[in-house]
């Protein structure tokens, strides 16, 4: 791979995946918009093109001669659901759409989500050839972008990989989480029964991706009016092989911040999703979406969100550089020293 095409790349995934790109010495276009904080990324030796998803011309010049296409540019929260299907499928489709009008099509490579296979009965791992069945609205949005990158896969190849919980360097979703361990050595579970987690480092994240671009298999082409499909040849889950919950996680980041007994609280039904609904109402008013809501409550009462790194590690030979614990140690010793908590 001599040069690349990433989406998002402003974000959290996004940075982790430049900065990888480029120690592999290669060469980085990345899809930025106007408001887009980019000094990480030009200090990096990016090449910066700015447009959006939207704009079929600018995405097919942008991605020209590229060897892979990385489409990292999501939204993991909405105010409305059409809002998630509009970037999280209808995003994807134009990605592919660009990707099929290159003469020579790139690899393209789709960051989806667990969310879009959905949870898997308690006790058990979920695997590829496992049929989807998302359940919240950001589920079935990214459930959508894997099909619809799928139904041009007879033109273009194309390997989507489904993250777990993903965390490390610039990530701010489990940010409050270690700044309440860490000042008031509290964690709040929202249930009694927490699911069982896959997660997995931005870092090796993106290690991942890149060896997806290189080796991994291609998905099989759908029929346009396919809604769903059983073929699991191309998607590759990526995540540890440990599996904590909620509460489980909340003791290892007590132990990467000094606080080894932490405080659990368990949040009894229906207050959970109280909480929920008024975030979302608030979030209605304000115009602006947050990450704890209604469709992620649903989530979070899930029965299990364990699913099997195999694929990845038989296809790709993908292994994690660090066990969970020193990547939750590594992740809370780089909020400290760049001062996040």
């Amino acid at each position: 791979m001599k040069r690349a095409f990433v989406t998002g790349a402003s974000g959290f995934v996004g940075r982790n995946l430049v900065q990888r790109l480029v120690q592999h010495g290669v060469q980085v276009r990345c899809l930025v918009r106007a408001s887009s904080s980019v000094r990480f990324l030009r200090r990096m030796g990016a090449e910066l093109c700015y447009g959006s998803l939207n704009d079929a011309c600018s995405l097919g010049e942008a991605m020209a001669q590229c060897d892979a296409v990385f489409h990292v540019a999501g939204l993991t929260q909405a105010l409305r659901r059409e809002e998630l299907m509009r970037v999280n499928s209808d995003g994807a489709g134009k990605i592919a759409l660009a990707c099929s009008r290159q003469p020579d099509p790139p690899v393209l490579v789709l960051v989806s989500s667990l969310a879009a296979a959905g949870p898997c009965p308690r006790g058990s791992i979920r695997s590829e050839a496992d049929r989807p069945a998302p359940i919240s609205h950001y589920g079935h949005s990214k459930r959508a972008g894997e099909l619809a990158v799928q139904r041009y896969a007879d033109r273009v190849p194309v390997t989507v990989l489904r993250p777990g919980v993903v965390f490390g360097p610039w990530g701010r979703a489990m940010l409050p989480a270690f700044r309440s361990i860490t000042r008031l050595g509290v964690h709040l579970v929202p249930t009694f029964a927490p699911p069982p987690l896959s997660m997995i480092h931005s870092q090796d994240l993106a290690e991942l991706l890149i060896l997806a671009a290189q080796r991994g298999r291609r998905l099989r082409p759908v029929p346009a009016d396919e809604v769903n499909s059983d073929d699991a040849r191309g998607y590759y889950f990526a995540c540890d092989n440990q599996y904590p919950d909620y509460a489980e996680l909340g003791r290892m980041i007590g132990r990467s911040v000094g606080r080894p007994g932490v405080f659990c609280w368990h949040l009894a039904d229906p207050f959970p999703w109280m909480v929920g609904g008024i975030v979302d109402l608030v979030s209605r008013l304000r115009r602006r979406a947050e990450i704890v809501n209604v469709d992620k409550m649903r989530e979070a009462h899930a029965s299990s969100w364990a699913s099997s790194p195999t694929a990845a590690r038989e296809d790709l030979d993908f292994r994690p550089a660090m066990g969970l614990d020193d990547r939750i140690q590594a992740t809370s010793d780089w909020y400290r020293q760049n001062r996040w908590m």
